[in-house]
Formats: structure tokens, sequence, C-alpha cells
């Protein structure tokens, strides 16, 4: 089990490889909703499989670009993402938007379990026959998550094991099911279909951006382990190439499923299309094996959550930290089956609101790392006045005027199923493009601001 929580990486621990990030990038893909999302892109924004694998590379080349150069202040520091967040925002001022992230952060994994537990009734309706009730969601969900809980809680070591078995898993499962599909599928209308407008992809690279922006803050948890002498080309390779195997395949299968079975667009339930679609003897093992890499997505996702607990002030070790979000999770999750009506407007609703929320931090912190950030680890764990990291009373006051400013204007133009700003209705709005309005307005508004003097100028790094 791990036992180091929020304390930098000393360097004589630092014994991993660049190449264990990319089956972990793989695994922070691994889920069904990407079928969904691609079934989306061809129902509701009209694109054609062409389109819609150019918007799924686009998507996961700009969101997995930030994660995997987030991914290198992980390696300078030694420290999860929240704690080094420190640095730039101040030990109070980190607060905020650490407070943002680790709520937001509860609706990402709720999502995760509850796609999960989908899966797991899909695969008891397909064996046997059983048919859901509010007890059984109830059961399969607590399932999904202590299984999320057990192997976060392991630690760093159980994630990467876990990772590179489910990826060979879920890789050759999805292998059979592409294989059934070039037999099956009606390609006929799947390529005879007229491309949409250039508009519908901006607003499709929008909303897949907007999950891969959910993984930047956790970078660095992933990658305090590596030796300083790590390539930040190859981390930021990894990021990429673990998103690019997933992803686009991923969604262009959504998309060639959605020809012939549209109705999987707006499903309630997320994956039992996947029992209509294709035969039981590969749609059982798929389903497992995707239930696999759900759980490994919510282990990861919790894993990070436990690092933003420890950062606002939780004060236990980082398994306990991870089970706060374990058990809020289940609450959640356990609601938004057993209540909401139409879960695919509910996901899409979320990720446009989560795109404004890890974008203004991506923005601030970003630019911080470009300009040659370096940690300070006794620093970052003083919480007191005497912090290096202190700033002007716990604040850094660029920085949380640009995260603030960020925010605000990314919030005026979001538009949801349950909140619309000012702007929201506006080119920009309509096409789920916040995300990236936030992120402009993070980065440019810290860069245009004098860089804050810390209390740790020149000094190197201790241990």
């Amino acid at each position: 089990m791990e036992n180091r929580g929020l304390d930098p990486v000393p360097d004589h621990e630092r014994t991993g490889r660049v190449r264990t990030l990319f089956p972990t990038w793989v695994t922070a893909n691994l889920t069904v909703l990407l079928l969904t999302v691609g079934a989306g892109l061809t129902v509701f924004n009209g694109l054609n499989v062409w389109q819609v694998l150019a918007v799924a590379v686009m998507a996961s080349v700009l969101s997995f670009g930030l994660v995997g150069l987030v991914s290198v202040a992980g390696k300078r520091g030694g420290a999860p993402g929240m704690a080094l967040s420190r640095a730039v925002f101040g030990q109070r001022g980190n607060l905020f938007p650490g407070a943002l992230l680790w709520v937001v952060r509860w609706g990402w994994e709720t999502v995760n379990a509850v796609t999960g537990s989908y899966a797991l009734l899909a695969v008891l309706h397909l064996l046997f026959g059983v048919r859901s009730t509010p007890t059984l969601i109830l059961v399969t969900l607590t399932a999904f998550v202590a299984g999320g809980f057990l192997v976060s809680g392991i630690g760093i070591g159980a994630l990467r094991v876990a990772s590179g078995v489910s990826v060979g898993l879920f890789g050759g499962a999805s292998l059979l099911v592409l294989g059934h599909l070039v037999g099956t599928a009606p390609w006929r209308s799947v390529l005879e279909q007229p491309p949409g407008p250039a508009a519908m992809m901006v607003a499709g690279v929008g909303t897949l951006v907007a999950g891969g922006l959910s993984w930047v803050p956790s970078a660095p948890d992933f990658a305090r382990y590596l030796p300083r002498s790590a390539p930040d080309r190859a981390m930021v390779a990894a990021a990429v190439g673990g998103a690019l195997v997933t992803i686009p395949p991923m969604v262009a299968t959504g998309a060639v499923m959605a020809v012939s079975s549209p109705h999987l667009a707006v499903a309630k339930d997320p994956v039992a299309f996947i029992g209509e679609l294709l035969p039981r003897w590969l749609s059982v093992p798929y389903l497992l094996t995707a239930v696999i890499g759900m759980v490994l997505v919510n282990a990861m996702s919790m894993y990070s959550a436990g690092f933003t607990a420890q950062t606002l002030g939780f004060a236990v070790p980082r398994a306990w930290a991870v089970g706060v979000n374990a058990t809020i999770s289940l609450l959640l999750g356990g609601t938004l089956m057993l209540v909401a009506t139409s879960f695919v407007d509910t996901f899409l609703s979320f990720l446009a609101l989560l795109g404004v929320t890890f974008s203004a931090w991506t923005g601030v912190f970003g630019v911080d790392l470009l300009r040659g950030r370096v940690y300070d680890s006794a620093a970052l764990m003083d919480t007191r006045p005497r912090s290096g990291y202190w700033y002007s009373g716990g604040y850094s006051r660029q920085a949380m005027a640009a995260w603030g400013a960020a925010l605000v204007v990314g919030l005026l133009f979001t538009d949801v199923e349950w909140f619309t700003g000012p702007l929201g209705t506006s080119w920009t709005g309509r096409h789920g493009l916040g995300w990236a309005v936030t992120i402009l307005v993070a980065a440019g508004v810290y860069a245009a601001l004098p860089r804050p003097a810390d209390g740790t100028v020149g000094a190197p790094a201790r241990f």
C-alpha cells in the first residue's frame, strides 16, 4: 500500500518510467460513454463518420496535450497536482480552486460509477434475464464504487498493474467488436452520410475536450514518481498517445452503431444498447471488460480526489481521504440512477460545466509552469504564514484574479440543461466553447500580470 500522501517524493524513490504513463492515460479513457458521445455526434450534430474521427483526433491532441504538459509539474515537484497548486495560488488561495475542483470531481466519479453500474446490470440481464430494481441498482452501484475504492486505496502500484491488465483485456474486446462491425454494419449507409456543418464539428471538439480537461489537475499525481531526468516530450507523447489509441476508435464505433440504432444517442441507460447491437457471445465479455476499465477510471479519479481532500485540510491518511469521495459518489450515483430521466442530457450538461471549472485552473497553472516554476518541497508542505508560498495573506493576488475572472467569463458563455449564461446563446456558447474562452482568459490575464514573488526565489528544491 502506498503510504505517501501530499509530501513530495524524494529522488531516491523516483523509480518510475515514462512508459508507465501510456497505459495510465489509455485507462483514463476506457469508458463506454465514448460510444454514446460518438452516437450523439452523428445523431445530434449531423456529422458523418469521417468528421467524427477528425473531431476525436483533434480533441485528443488538444486535451491530452495539456494533460501531458501539466504532468511535467509532477516530475519537477514530486508532489500531487493540487499540492503543487499551492505554489501558484498561495496556501490559502489554493483552497478556492481546490474546493471547486473537488466538488466537480464528485460529479465525474458519479457519472463513471453510474455507467459502470448500468454495464453490470446489462450483463445480469443478458446472462440471467434479471431486470433492474431499485435494490439491485444500489447493490451494483455499491459493488462498483467499492472496487474503485479498493484499487485507489492501495495506491499507485495497484493502479499501474491494473491499468496494464485492463488495457490488454479491453483492447482485445474492442478489436473483436470492431471486427464484428466490419462484417455487420450498414456500411453503405455509413459511408453515404453527407458531411455536417463545420460549426457542429467545432461543437463536437468542445464536448470531447471537456472530458479530457478533467484529467489535467490530476496529471502530476501519476508522474511524481518519475526521475527528474524523464524527458518532457516523452511525457506529453505518452498522454496524447494514450488518448489517440482509445478515443477516436471508440467514438467512431459509436457513430457507426448510431446509423442503424439512432436511439443510442438518447438512451437513459447508456450501455444497454450493446446487448441489442452485439451477439451475446461478444456483448457479455465486452461489457465485463468495460466494467473493469470504468472501475479503474473511477479509481484514478478517487486517487487524485484523495489528495485534493488533504489539501483542503482533511487531516486523515490518503486512503481515508479516498473513502470520503467513494461515499459521496455512492450517494450521488444512487440519486442519479433512481431519479434522472435523461442520462445523456445530464451528462452533456455536466461536461460543459466541467470544462469551465478545470480550464480556469489549467490556464493559470499552465502559464506558471511555462514560466519555469521550481517547486520548493518544504514550502509546499508548510501552510503557516512563514511558508515560502504564503504571498500576501496566504493568497497570490495575480493567480486568484486570473482564475476568478476566467471562471466568471466562462460561465457567461455556458449553455447547459439547467443553466444559461448571458452569452450562452452566442455562437461561442451554443457550440460548447466556454472552456476555450475560460482557458484563454485565465492564461492571458495571468501572463499579463507581473509574476508574483514568493519566499523561495532562487532556492533549490529541498527534501
